[in-house]
This record gives structure tokens, C-alpha cells and sequence, in this order.
């Protein structure tokens, strides 16, 4: 098994999108069409209906919403690829943002009927700075909604990312004809209900066999009218401006009727970079083909396995070779571990892995060891950069009707806040005996609960605290903060950084007036 070529056959990228284009829908496509499934799921697992494969909460199944980032790995056309399928609900951006930051490229689904929405942009905003080489599928034209042109138009405005269409519809809803493939001369004629398309060879654009495909002549018109216009307006395709995040190949089709998946899915393998060079904290680059081992871990996730109550660190590999059993120097604790468990994922199976190579995503079994952030090495002392963690906006503490299950809901929520799935802050005074979470929206409460009842078998409630406002908080001048600051409250988060938590924003403003050696920051990590 060479490390080199190994190494440059990997591909790790992440799916962003708005909740309900199709995220979860598309995900199983490519699966489906890269052979890791047999059969795609249905997205909201209705009785008697097979749930998402990528979606393997229970909560999930039952609310049809991705609320965890999911990790899965096939081959396709010779290379091994990673794809992390992200939370689309704004309330679990962080999780996606984290996600982001272990992947190497992007793909952002658009819904053709809606265009650029909000979470999109958001999602973009963090790839752009990254300067993410992104991917992008316009879904759904199997139902009327925006004009191909106008979907172009909306992403270059909106994002201001430039657009290479490779591929383009003939109609759309009812009267879809197919797509044409601008690289390669061929149109891809899709019936529902059949698995493939039927593929035609033309000369180009202009061909009379596309006249052919079209139900109504006016379909037929409008695509040479759009073609043309086309034709007029793009370059070449720059494959360096692509890898710089400055142009995007874009690409139709209906992910509910796989209409467009496969052309997508060989655009990816075509063009989708190679595992990236990672900086360190000291702004040192750590190329991919360095052959000492050392990764980061980017997610936590407890009781993937009900049985044996098992906690899983996920590790992106970063350079070096990963071996089932190796010893690694863990950075923040200064000092060494043996990485005796490990496994790669297919949602929730899972299989024991014995190598892994930059670019692949790793799941060790972890006994309270790793956080979100931690950087594991073959005997380096660098770190990679923190992960980020956001300002809250909605905080509550928890009570439980069993007095007697105190000290298991108390071990249960630090083990949810270590994974990412709520913030806990504690008054240094009192400690985590009476710790306050905060989440960045409502929705992960009701993760929260269900989890602590699902998982743990807790019955909980919630008692709301009017604080609204998180900033962390640090001196520019090095001193000891709970000395210099004046007017407020000092909490800890769950790395014992100060924060304080403040009603509203116009606290903010004066306790910065009343502090001005101090910063407050709405992110940890940053």
C-alpha cells in the first residue's frame, strides 16, 4: 500500500445547504451512485418506509431533520472519498462549521425553485474565507421554479462567486426534457421511473436531435436562446480559479429522481482536489505527503452505540499514515496515547480500520481523552488552530424531578457539551454542580432533552434565564481577567475560558465602555 498514492486518490468534501433543498435526498444519490448502497432511503423514514442512511438518530428518522454531521466513505472511479453530510438547520451551523473545516472542497445545493437562501449564504461566507473550492448543483428542476439563467445570476449576485455551468437543462417540471452536457456534447434524456438515462450524442448546442426531445417547441427556443447567450458570455474553464473558491462548475438535475447525480458525481471526481496542506497555529504549513502521522479532531459523538455506551473522537487526518493500535502524542495533555480502537463509517455502521491516509476521517473510541479541537501527532508539538465555538443566544439550566439522578443528568450534559451539542458555562464558585447551557438556537434544546431521555434515560426540564448575550472574554495586556474586570459576572466555559453572560445588548456596550482594556469576543477560537 503506497502512502503517495493512496494519499493523492482521497477526497473529502462537505455538503451545505439551506434545510429542505434536498441535502439529505442528494447525499443518498451519490452514495447510491458510488455504490456504497444498494438502495437509497426515503429522507423522513415514514412507517414502512427505509430511513435516510445518512440520518441515523433516532430524532432524526422522526423529524426527517439532520441535526449531527455524518461521516461516509466509498470509492468511485479510483479514488476513496469522504463525504460529510452536515446539519442544514441554521440552529446547528457550528456543528457544520466544524464540519467545513475538516473537508477539503464543498458542494452547495441550491433549491431551483427558491435560489441563494439564507443559511446558504452563511455556509458560503465560511467556505469564502477558507477560500473552499465549492461545487454547485441547482435540485429540483424536476418541479417548476426559477430560470436556469436567473439561478446563474442569483448565486454570482448573491454570493459574488462566478458560475461555469457544465451542464444545462432542457425544461424544467413537467416539461424536463434532459440536460445537455457542454463538455462533452451529449444529452442526457431522463424518463421517471427508469434508473438511466438514455445518453445522445450531438454535434453541439445547435443539434437537431435536441429539437427532438422537446414536447413543446417553445422549450426547444428558449434553450439555443439561453445556449447562446452562454456561449457569448463565459470563458474557458479555469480550473486554478476553481481551486481558489473564485468560480464554481455548476450543475442541474432532481436528486429525488437521481436526474443529474451521476454527472455531478464524475464532475467531482474530475476536478475535486487532492487532500490540502494544513496550517499550524505558528502559520506553518503541514503538507499531506509529510510521512509523520497528525490529525485534529473536529467532532465528538457519544452513544453511536446504545449498548455499549461508547463515546467517538473523529479525527481528520492531516498528513502521515494512520495505524490501528499506534501511539500518538496528544498535544494539549502532553502526553502519549494508544489509539487501540478505531473505525470508519458508513453513517452508523461501522467497520474496525486498520490504515488511513490524509483526507480520511477516522473514529477512535475515546474514554474522556479528546475535545473538539485537540491535535494528535506522531511526536509533534505543533497544534492545529482551535475550532470555533459561537456566541449563544438562548440559555437555561436544567432541572431533574429525580434528585437521585442528579450526578448522572450532571455527567450526562458535560459529555453533550464535549461533543458540541449545547455550551456549558459554570460560576467559577460553584463549578459544573449547577452548570448553565446555552445553544446558538431552540431547536437544540429539544435535541437536548430528547438525548438525556433517549440516551440516558433522564427526564428533564428546562428553567429559561433571561441572558441573551455570550462574549468571551481576555486583557490585552495579559493580567488576570476576574481582576481588571469592572461590572460584570465572569462564567467559565467548558475549557475554563471567562465569559460573560449578559442580558442584552446594551449591557455589552457598557461594560465595554466601563472595561477598555479588556476584548470581548462573540467566538472562542477565532
Amino acid at each position: 500500500m503506497d502512502f503517495i498514492t493512496e494519499t493523492k486518490r482521497r477526497r473529502t468534501f462537505a455538503i451545505i445547504s439551506h434545510p429542505d433543498a434536498g441535502k439529505t435526498t442528494i447525499t443518498e444519490k451519490i452514495l447510491f451512485q458510488g455504490g456504497a448502497i444498494r438502495e437509497a432511503g426515503e429522507v423522513k423514514g415514514k412507517a414502512g418506509k427505509k430511513a435516510a442512511t445518512s440520518d441515523w438518530m433516532t430524532m432524526e428518522k422522526e423529524r426527517g431533520v439532520s441535526v449531527t454531521s455524518s461521516v461516509m466513505q466509498f470509492d468511485f472511479q479510483g479514488l476513496r472519498i469522504n463525504l460529510l453530510d452536515t446539519p442544514g438547520h441554521k440552529d446547528f451551523g457550528e456543528d457544520t462549521y466544524r464540519t467545513l473545516i475538516a473537508a477539503d472542497s464543498a458542494a452547495m445545493l441550491i433549491d431551483a425553485a427558491k435560489g441563494v437562501e439564507k443559511q446558504t449564504r452563511k455556509l458560503y461566507e465560511v467556505c469564502k474565507l477558507r477560500k473552499m473550492p465549492i461545487f454547485t448543483f441547482a435540485n429540483k428542476m424536476d418541479r417548476e421554479g426559477k430560470e436556469a439563467l436567473e439561478i446563474v445570476d442569483d448565486v454570482e449576485s448573491t454570493l459574488g462567486m462566478k458560475c461555469f455551468p457544465v451542464t444545462w437543462p432542457i425544461g424544467m417540471g413537467d416539461l424536463f426534457a434532459g440536460l445537455y452536457h457542454r463538455m462533452e456534447n451529449k444529452v442526457y434524456h431522463y424518463h421517471k421511473g427508469k434508473e438511466e438515462p438514455e445518453i445522445i450524442d450531438v454535434t453541439d448546442w445547435k443539434d437537431e436531435k435536441i429539437k427532438g426531445l422537446c414536447r413543446e417547441d417553445f422549450i426547444y427556443d428558449k434553450f439555443l436562446e439561453e445556449m447562446e447567450l452562454l456561449e457569448i458570455a463565459l470563458d474557458p474553464f479555469d480550473e486554478q480559479l476553481f481551486l481558489q473558491g473564485k468560480i464554481s462548475p455548476m450543475s442541474f438535475g432532481s436528486a429525488k429522481f437521481n436526474w443529474g447525480v451521476d454527472l455531478f458525481l464524475k464532475l467531482f471526481a474530475q476536478y475535486s482536489p487532492q487532500p490540502l496542506a494544513r496550517k499550524t497555529r505558528d502559520e506553518e504549513l503541514v503538507s499531506p505527503e509529510t510521512k509523520k502521522f497528525s490529525g485534529f479532531v473536529f467532532k465528538i459523538q457519544a452513544n453511536m452505540d446504545r449498548k455499549h455506551r461508547d463515546r467517538v473522537a473523529f479525527v481528520r487526518v492531516c498528513s502521515g499514515q494512520f495505524e490501528r493500535g499506534m501511539k500518538v502524542y496528544h498535544v494539549r495533555l502532553k502526553r502519549d496515547l494508544r489509539l487501540s480502537y478505531a473505525t470508519q463509517f458508513m453513517a452508523q455502521d461501522r467497520e474496525t480500520v486498520e490504515h488511513a491516509f490524509p483526507g480520511d476521517i477516522v473514529g477512535v473510541t475515546d474514554t474522556g481523552n479528546f475535545q473538539i479541537g485537540d491535535t494528535i501527532t506522531g511526536g509533534g508539538k505543533f497544534m492545529y488552530p482551535d475550532m470555533p465555538r459561537f456566541s449563544p443566544e438562548v440559555f437555561a439550566k436544567l432541572n431533574i424531578k429525580d434528585p437521585l439522578k442528579r450526578k448522572q443528568m450532571q455527567k450526562a450534559v458535560l459529555q453533550l457539551g464535549e461533543e458540541g451539542t449545547v455550551q456549558i458555562f459554570s460560576d467559577p464558585f460553584v463549578g459544573l454542580q449547577d452548570p448553565i447551557v446555552g445553544v446558538v438556537g431552540e431547536l437544540q434544546f429539544d435535541v437536548l432533552l430528547y438525548r438525556l431521555n433517549d440516551e440516558y434515560g433522564l427526564d428533564v426540564k428546562l428553567e429559561k434565564l433571561p441572558f441573551s448575550v455570550a462574549r468571551w472574554v481576555s486583557t490585552k495586556d495579559e493580567t488576570d481577567v476576574g481582576k481588571t474586570i469592572n461590572g460584570g459576572t465572569l462564567y467559565s466555559d467548558i475549557t475554563e475560558k471567562p465569559v460573560v453572560l449578559l442580558n442584552r445588548e446594551w449591557d455589552l456596550r457598557w461594560l465595554e465602555k466601563e472595561n477598555p482594556n479588556l476584548e470581548f469576543k462573540m467566538t472562542a477560537g477565532l
